[in-house]
Order: structure tokens, then C-alpha cells, then sequence
């Protein structure tokens, strides 16, 4: 398995949920870190756990996605040693709602578009010149089920992670014939603040997702991500979907009888 050891690692979203398991996979395999999201506080209580425990050096940057100028400032202002990012994991995103689409919030459509396409964009394209100059280079998107198939109410997020999966695609394309490796790792139900942030901070509807079932763990997903990224370098996962046992599609789901 080739080594991670002192590799550059960028993670989005790395607060919390499968951006901070990430951070925990790489820090065990010996990577140097740059994690980014908007809650700083996290950010830095993450960095010194990993530190302390892995002996990992680690970056933390409070960077909104969303802001394309703030992007680009935090990623270019970045120490000279570590503006050389070995690993992308693009997983910043998030879900607004479960309404129909005519009774849908914009400002909910303007967050999730804003947060999981152009926020993609915008990292990607602050980061992948470098990685194409220095002919190597992994991005990882952290796509959807979603994104393969569409279930009601599901409409703008959907559409959203349906995007990520064309840009995965896309972006394979345009590097053909670099040794730039391109992965898109999609789940299906895990079981992180996602419900929570997609109902609002309604705690209660939000366990109700999980309700009689097992699902994902922010961990299942963090160690596909390390599984990808330690493939031969010949090798390129270009996508894996996986989701519990429990769950057969978005829309079908095996409940267990509770209590």
C-alpha cells in the first residue's frame, strides 16, 4: 500500500461528521493536514487531539466554501511548505429541507447549490493548477446516493449532488494524461449532524432518518476515502457508492421493529 506519510492533505468540512473521521484516517496513516470549515473552535480542539495523538503536524483554517474570495486568500496565503497539496477531499456540503419544489425555500436551494457545487469549484480550482504543474495530485469528492438517484423531496439536493457526480466525470476527462487521480465516494444513509442540518437543528425528526435501522458511520466513509487514496498510483477509483445493509435505494429501507 503506498504510503501517506508526510503527504499534504486538504479537507473541507473537517468539523465534523465524515470530514473530521477523514482527518482522524489520515492523521493514523502519518499525513500532514490542512483541515478547513467554518467553525474554527472545532477546527483547533480536532488539531490538537490529532497532534497529540499521532504526532501529525496540522493546519487549521476557518474558510466558508461558499466565499469565493475568501478561498481564494486562505488557500494561496497557505505556509510555502505546505501549498503543495498532495490530496483534495472536497467534503463540505449539506442538505436544506425535504420540501416539494414549489414549496421549497430559495435561500435553502442557494446554500446547497452555493455550498456543494460552487464551493467544490471554487476549492478545486485554487488547488488543482498546482497539482497539474506538479504533474500528481488526488482529488476525492464526497458525492451522494443522491446524486444517482432521486427521491421526493429530494429535488434541489439531488440536483446538487447529481452535479458533483458530472464534475467528478469531467474532471477525469480533462486530466487524461496527467497522473492526477479523480474519486468521487458517494454513500447513501450516514448517520452525522447531516439530518440535523437538513431539518434545521430539529433533533427529534432528524433521528427519525435512522429510526429502526443501522446506518453508515462517518467512519465507513472515511476509510473508503483512505482506500482510495492508497491505491497503486496506476490505479484511479473513479467512483464507489455504498450504503448500509438497510438500505436498498434512497427510497427503500429495511426498518427493525423498536422496543
Amino acid at each position: 500500500m503506498p504510503s501517506l506519510n508526510n503527504q499534504i492533505v486538504l479537507i473541507t468540512g473537517a468539523s465534523s461528521g465524515i470530514g473530521e473521521a477523514c482527518a482522524h484516517r489520515f492523521a493514523e496513516q502519518g499525513a500532514r493536514l490542512i483541515l478547513t470549515a467554518r467553525r474554527l473552535n472545532r477546527l483547533e480542539t480536532l488539531a490538537r487531539k490529532l497532534t497529540e495523538k499521532f504526532a501529525v503536524e496540522v493546519q487549521v483554517a476557518a474558510l466558508d466554501v461558499r466565499d469565493r474570495t475568501q478561498v481564494e486568500s486562505v488557500l494561496a496565503t497557505l505556509p510555502d511548505d505546505w501549498q503543495a497539496i498532495d490530496i483534495l477531499v472536497n467534503n463540505a456540503g449539506l442538505s436544506r429541507g425535504l420540501d416539494k419544489l414549489h414549496e421549497g425555500l430559495v435561500q435553502d436551494w442557494e446554500e446547497m447549490l452555493d455550498t456543494n457545487i460552487k464551493g467544490l469549484l471554487y476549492v478545486t480550482r485554487a488547488i488543482l493548477p498546482g497539482m497539474v504543474q506538479r504533474n500528481r495530485g488526488h482529488i476525492i469528492n464526497i458525492g451522494s446516493i443522491a446524486g444517482h438517484q432521486t427521491y421526493p423531496g429530494g429535488n434541489v439536493y439531488c440536483a446538487s449532488k447529481a452535479a458533483v457526480r458530472a464534475l467528478s466525470e469531467g474532471l477525469k476527462l480533462d486530466l487524461l494524461g496527467t497522473a492526477i487521480r479523480v474519486s468521487s465516494v458517494d454513500p447513501g444513509l450516514v448517520e452525522t449532524e447531516f439530518s440535523a442540518v437538513r431539518f434545521h437543528g430539529d433533533g427529534d425528526r432528524a433521528a427519525q432518518v435512522y429510526r429502526g435501522l443501522t446506518p453508515l458511520t462517518a467512519e465507513d466513509i472515511a476509510d473508503v476515502v483512505v482506500f482510495c487514496a492508497t491505491r497503486p498510483a496506476h490505479v484511479n477509483i473513479n467512483n464507489v457508492i455504498l450504503m448500509p445493509v438497510d438500505q436498498a435505494s434512497t427510497t427503500m429501507v429495511n426498518r427493525h421493529p423498536i422496543g
